[in-house]
């Protein structure tokens, strides 16, 4: 029995040998488009069901970023071992005609050989491009260093950890083993990119600037998948603060301020809200709130103070994979902050809550 509902949008099936003549076919044959590549853009998913869903994503993905896909499913659980692969190519329109095309191998891999996820799935890439990889999922013993050492660009989602711990452990060994060369992006860390610039945003007003330091009490709600994604902004707002955790209790986090102030930090799980619904800040003379309603494109932003009222609104992140993922490519950077970031977010995760 099939592993795989449907191969419609697989394209044609093919013999891992012949794969690169049959793409020559394949341009051959279409004399009105174009073959671009700006990356290797390599997909992996330890479940095979998923197959189908990313090659629909990188159809969305290849709009605005023209690459050669691979799309990659690892059925471990098959006795016996062989290779699946099709091809197909994603061609947008421009002025009624087909214009730039990506191309797209597949494989669906059974068995559990180690080495061939390596050995075959590599050998059809484009040597003289960079290779962004976005692993789907928990970390397997797959993610070992003779694989992320081919890597320039590592995407992942650590929503999708059942422990976060590990996880992130063999993150930081990649990191180490690579010397700081794998940069990293963590879709977890994405999810709060406008709340982050909200935040900016709302410091950038006087009388709100001026309360910073008598910041007393500190609100984020987000949905309990995306605990991880609630973590990092906050472990962002206390590092750019500099402050220090003094303990942590169950749905709080106890700060001091670098004047010496407590500031209670109250995590609340709402799953009927957006992946990250508010984060309120209050001082004596000062209340800032950003928050966003479920599938809201937008952020609500106020800030209140005596006398002062402003009320503004900004863009939100994207709620699904394919559209952060396409917002990581579009800025590209080495994700320096992240990195800054992540000790002090390891130390809130070690804490719990």
């Amino acid at each position: 029995m099939s592993v795989l509902n449907s191969t419609e949008n697989l394209g044609i099936p093919v013999e891992v040998g012949a794969i690169e003549s049959e793409l020559k076919k394949l341009w051959e044959a279409d004399e009105a488009s174009t073959n671009a590549s700006l990356m290797n853009f390599l997909v992996y998913t330890e479940d095979p069901s998923r197959l189908q869903e990313n090659s629909q994503t990188v159809q969305e993905l290849t709009r605005e970023n023209a690459c050669r896909a691979v799309l990659i499913a690892m059925n471990r659980k098959a006795t016996d071992v062989k290779v699946e692969s099709w091809i197909t190519a994603h061609c947008h329109l421009a002025h009624g005609k087909k214009s730039i095309c990506s191309e797209q191998v597949s494989f669906l891999l059974h068995g559990r050989s180690l080495g061939r996820l390596r050995n075959t799935v590599f050998a059809h890439l484009n040597s003289d491009l960079p290779l962004v990889f976005w692993w789907q999922g928990e970390f397997s013993e797959l993610f070992e260093e003779r694989l992320y050492r081919l890597l320039d660009r590592l995407i992942f989602d650590s929503s999708d950890w059942a422990d976060p711990k590990m996880g992130f452990g063999r993150l930081l060994k990649a990191r180490s083993d690579t010397k700081g060369g794998l940069v990293t992006q963590d879709l977890s860390w994405t999810r709060s990119y406008f709340y982050r610039l909200a935040v900016a945003r709302i410091f950038d007003d006087p009388m709100a600037h001026r309360a910073f330091p008598e910041i007393e009490r500190v609100r984020v709600k987000a949905q309990s998948k995306h605990r991880i994604a609630a973590l990092l902004m906050l472990a962002w707002f206390i590092t750019r603060s500099g402050w220090s955790v003094r303990c942590q209790e169950t749905g709080r986090v106890i700060l001091e301020s670098r004047e010496g102030r407590e500031v209670v930090v109250e995590l609340i799980w709402d799953d009927g809200g957006a992946p990250i619904s508010e984060l309120e800040i209050s001082a004596p003379k000062l209340k800032a709130k950003i928050s966003r309603e479920a599938g809201n494109s937008h952020l609500c932003q106020s800030i209140r103070a005596e006398g002062h009222s402003v009320d503004f609104s900004g863009p939100a992140d994207y709620d699904d994979s394919a559209g952060l993922v396409a917002s990581q490519l579009s800025r590209g950077g080495k994700n320096s902050l992240f990195l800054n970031v992540l000790p002090q977010f390891m130390e809130l995760l070690e804490g719990g809550d």
